[in-house]
């Protein structure tokens, strides 16, 4: 029996000494470096600017179902401001998708492994894939968004819209955005496999 008020005793034993590297278990493994630092609250702030953009694809979504189920005049317009829209929200969100770790991860064995196993996985993953994939799409896209600027690319649908371009380019912008966040990255997994460049608290972390 204990009085009111008192607090028993706390039986539980005490947390064992670990070396740091399993204090955490999410997407924060990997340490921050200064350079990641950087790089991850531009990426941030861009995705989160551009997550509104979701909010305008819905208004114009319901405004073209509005327009052709209730007034019986359909726009092509429209149509293709959703798929522009969505181009946008895409591609600009790759970036952020990497810095979050949100990607979808097909190994089904990754989770069983430990902090180091995954960073090597991932280290491997972004010099052997990720970055001659960003690589390849980057120098075929530049030509691809040059002939577009060269003939001033419009719709070719009646009443489409013109500047067909600037969707183009959303493509080399999102890729260069994808490059910017996997070099963020890669110094946070170089960071715990070869402590270069040096490991960075983050904010708040201390």
């Amino acid at each position: 029996m204990t009085s009111s008020g008192s607090t028993p005793p706390d039986d539980r034993p005490p947390p064992a000494e670990t070396d740091g590297t399993e204090e955490v278990v999410d997407e924060a493994q990997l340490p921050h470096t200064a350079l990641s630092l950087a790089l991850d609250r531009g990426i941030r702030g861009i995705g989160s600017a551009i997550s509104w953009i979701w909010l305008i694809l819905i208004a114009v979504i319901v405004l073209n179902v509005t327009m052709r189920y209730v007034f019986g005049e359909g726009r092509i317009e429209f149509e293709e401001i959703q798929w522009h829209i969505y181009s946008i929200g895409f591609l600009i969100g790759l970036s952020y998708c990497l810095e979050a770790d949100s990607h979808v991860r097909v190994d089904l064995l990754y989770d069983r492994f430990g902090l180091k196993t995954k960073a090597w996985i991932e280290f491997l993953g972004i010099l052997v894939f990720l970055i001659p994939f960003i690589a390849l799409v980057t120098i075929f896209a530049v030509p691809f968004l040059h002939y577009s600027i060269s003939i001033n690319e419009v719709s070719e649908a009646p009443g489409g819209l013109p500047a067909r371009w600037a969707v183009k380019a959303l493509l080399l912008i999102g890729f260069v955005l994808l490059a910017v966040a996997t070099l963020s990255r890669l110094t946070r997994v170089t960071a715990l496999l070869f402590g270069a460049p040096a490991p960075t608290p983050a904010p708040g972390s201390e």
